[in-house]
């Protein structure tokens, strides 16, 4: 089977063996942004030369925005509630090929404001299994990071963060952005943010802190970009208990190393799981679907 993770701004598709393991992995930038409605186009383009008849596809893609909307499914979830929320792709856009889109899961708070995700679902429940009965806490880094809770294999809940978009606006279209100067990542600058956001005061306040520091010579312009990072993320891994357990991170590229780094300086235990989660996620629910893997 082919496994699709399409979200906004990337596309990535996997070539998975009835075994559930990933042979082959193709990726694009062509996310739901810029590929303007040509969704059959783009993907037949990414997975050429690949003949499985099964596709199953996550993320944006099933969105109101994307290819065909599919209704969320609301937590607590299993694994098999968000196969059953899975739909065939209408008409016969592929030829020779099913298309079936997952779900996305939304969840209500104490005060019933609503929290959703898209992509993400996946890859949990690519992880739902290695897990174990009890409680455990998935943090789930990037623009919009989610920290989730499972307890004996289903999701209970989460909460968005937007970490990721709010990092990406300031860098470049704030006071503070034109301040800063491309350069590599400063650990000592990151763990200075993390310090300053340990702090408990206001993130507002703290951001300011980012001008400050610079006018006065505390931080080079090239350190400044580090330091709003260990700002940003030191405030959002705050709502963590650092009694919680160990921590299980799904992300990649130096995006997990930052959260590894900051859940350790906050004296907590994690555990890194890599981008093939979504695949092995597919799988399942293509085999708790019923479908031919």
């Amino acid at each position: 089977m082919i496994a699709v993770d399409w979200g906004s701004s990337s596309l990535r598709a996997f070539r998975v063996e009835s075994d559930g393991r990933v042979r082959e992995t193709r990726r694009t930038d062509q996310g739901l942004l810029h590929v303007g409605g040509r969704f059959a186009d783009v993907l037949g383009q990414l997975i050429d030369g690949w003949d499985d008849a099964l596709v199953v596809l996550a993320g944006m893609v099933g969105s109101r925005q994307g290819w065909q909307e599919v209704p969320y499914v609301q937590a607590p979830v299993g694994l098999q509630d968000i196969a059953a929320g899975m739909r065939l792709l209408d008409g016969d856009a592929m030829p020779g090929r099913a298309l079936w889109l997952v779900p996305g899961v939304s969840c209500f708070d104490a005060h019933q404001v609503p929290d959703v995700m898209r992509g993400e679902e996946t890859q949990l429940c690519g992880l739902l299994p290695t897990l174990g009965a009890g409680s455990h806490h998935v943090l789930l880094p990037g623009t919009h990071s989610k920290h989730v809770r499972i307890v004996d294999g289903r999701i209970e809940g989460f909460s968005t963060f937007m970490t990721g978009e709010v990092f990406a606006v300031l860098r470049q279209h704030s006071l503070l952005g034109r301040m800063m100067v491309d350069a590599p990542h400063d650990d000592a600058a990151f763990a200075d943010g993390m310090s300053m956001a340990s702090r408990g005061d206001a993130l507002l306040h703290h951001l300011f802190s980012v001008r400050t520091r610079a006018l006065f010579d505390q931080l080079a312009p090239e350190q400044l970009t580090s330091y709003l990072s260990g700002l940003l993320i030191g405030h959002e891994v705050q709502s963590l208990s650092a009694s919680g357990g160990t921590v299980q991170v799904i992300a990649s590229d130096d995006l997990a190393a930052r959260y590894l780094t900051a859940l350790k300086l906050r004296g907590m235990q994690a555990a890194l799981h890599g981008e093939e989660s979504a695949a092995r996620g597919m799988h399942l629910l293509a085999h708790a679907r019923g479908l031919p893997v």
